[in-house]
C-alpha cells in the first residue's frame, strides 16, 4: 500500500504524512520544499519526497506517481496572504485534483484508487438535502465571489461528486469536511456526521488539524471505514466543542 500526499507540506499535510509512516504505509509526498517537513520524517526508510509544486507537475510525472499509489489525499489549500488568496492559481485544489483524477483513469491496467480531499463545512453537499440559513446562504455567495479559495474548494468537491460521480469503476472518493480549524498535539475524540448540524458560519464547531489527519489516514486503511463513507462527504467535529 502507497499513499500519495498532494499538499503534504501544510499544517495537516505533515500530520497526515507522520500518521500514514506510523502505520508502516509507503507514502510519495508532494511538497514545495523539503524544509516544510520535520528532519526525522525526511531519513525515514518508507518516505519519498517529491520536491516540487504540484502546479509545475507535467503529466506524465502524476501519472507516474499516481501509477505508484494506491490512494490519494489531497490537503491542498491557499496560503493565507495576499498572493495566496487572489493570485494565481486561483484554481489550485480543483485542477490538481482533476488532473490527478484523469491520469488516474488512464492507467492500464486501471484497478481503483481511493481519493480523500479535504475540505470545509462551508461547501454544502447538494447531493444531500442540506439546509443552511438565508443569512448564511447570502454569507457563502459573497465569500464564492470574493474568496476565490472557497470557490476553488467548491469547484474541487463537485468535480468529484459530479465529474468522478459514485460509479466510477477506476475513482473512489470521500470529501471530508472540518469546521474551524484548530492545533492540537494529539488525536482526540471526534465526531462525524453525514452533513453539518450547526451553522459554519454563525455557529461553528472546531476540529484538530490531528483528528482530521487521523480519518483520513483511517479511511484509506480501514476497509469498513472506507465503505462507510465512500461517495459521501462527512462533517468531522471535535468531541464536546
Amino acid at each position: 500500500m502507497t499513499t500519495l500526499v498532494l499538499g503534504a507540506n501544510g499544517q495537516t499535510g505533515r500530520l497526515v504524512v507522520e500518521a500514514l509512516l506510523q502505520k508502516d504505509i509507503s507514502v510519495i509526498a508532494v511538497v514545495r520544499s523539503k524544509d516544510s517537513l520535520p528532519v526525522e520524517l525526511l531519513s525515514h526508510a518508507l518516505l519519498h519526497v517529491v520536491e516540487v509544486s504540484v502546479t509545475e507537475l507535467n503529466t506524465s510525472e502524476i501519472g507516474y506517481l499516481v501509477k505508484e499509489a494506491t490512494s490519494v489525499i489531497s490537503c491542498l489549500g491557499h496560503n493565507v496572504s495576499w498572493q495566496g488568496m487572489y493570485g494565481e492559481p486561483r484554481r489550485l485544489v480543483k485542477d490538481s485534483v482533476e488532473r490527478v483524477c484523469r491520469e488516474i483513469q488512464t492507467l492500464e491496467p486501471n484497478g481503483v484508487r481511493k481519493f480523500v480531499l479535504m475540505n470545509s463545512t462551508g461547501c454544502r453537499n447538494t447531493d444531500l438535502n442540506e439546509q443552511i440559513s438565508i443569512a448564511q446562504k447570502a454569507i457563502v455567495t459573497l465569500l464564492r465571489l470574493l474568496l476565490p479559495p472557497h470557490a476553488d474548494n467548491e469547484a474541487a468537491a463537485n468535480f468529484l461528486r459530479k465529474q468522478v460521480g459514485q460509479d466510477n469503476p477506476n475513482i473512489e472518493w470521500v470529501v471530508v469536511r472540518p469546521d474551524g480549524l484548530i492545533d492540537e498535539h494529539r488525536v482526540s475524540g471526534y465526531e462525524l456526521h453525514p452533513s453539518p448540524i450547526r451553522s459554519a458560519i454563525f455557529d461553528p464547531g472546531k476540529t484538530s488539524r490531528i483528528n482530521v489527519a487521523d480519518f483520513m489516514v483511517s479511511l484509506v486503511t480501514d476497509e469498513n471505514l472506507w465503505q462507510s463513507w465512500k461517495g459521501q462527504a462527512p462533517v468531522i467535529y471535535n468531541v464536546n466543542d
